[in-house]
């Protein structure tokens, strides 16, 4: 019977058997335990050794940048930042409210540009439709 069992199944191997509800022999190491402490150990100290090698690595390329950031006369973004806030603290110390943002050149010259744009369309427009808005 079980022979034709196997043979109806396409030829299953032992697992099969102990999905059938068969008999579970498995093979038990007693220091099973002790084989996954020591396994666990050895991937935490690669772990550790890993990192290591990786912040020994990033620490010379920093000395590599700040090398030529010396060099060349480059500060970090972090000290461009700092500078930045330094300056505008500075600016607005004794003001109550929040410090200004800078009004871009061009903005709230309001009646210069609508002239302008009126004058350009008036380039474009036929000399009958330009006589009609002259006439108002």
């Amino acid at each position: 019977m079980n022979f034709v069992m196997k043979q109806a199944l396409g030829g299953a191997t032992k697992d099969m058997g102990k999905m059938l509800g068969g008999e579970e022999k498995e093979d038990k190491d007693p220091d099973a335990e002790k084989k996954e402490e020591e396994r666990q150990e050895a991937l935490k100290q690669q772990e550790e050794e890993r990192k290591a090698k990786y912040a020994k690595m990033e620490a010379e390329r920093e000395n590599v940048r700040q090398g030529i950031r010396d060099k060349y006369g480059i500060k970090k973004k972090e000290e461009k930042e700092a500078e930045a806030q330094a300056a505008m603290e500075q600016a607005s110390e004794g003001s109550l409210t929040r410090a200004k943002k800078a009004v871009p050149a061009g903005c709230g010259d309001e009646e210069e540009e609508e002239e302008s744009i009126v004058d350009t369309v008036m380039k474009f427009l036929p000399g009958s439709l330009v006589d009609m808005f002259n006439k108002k």
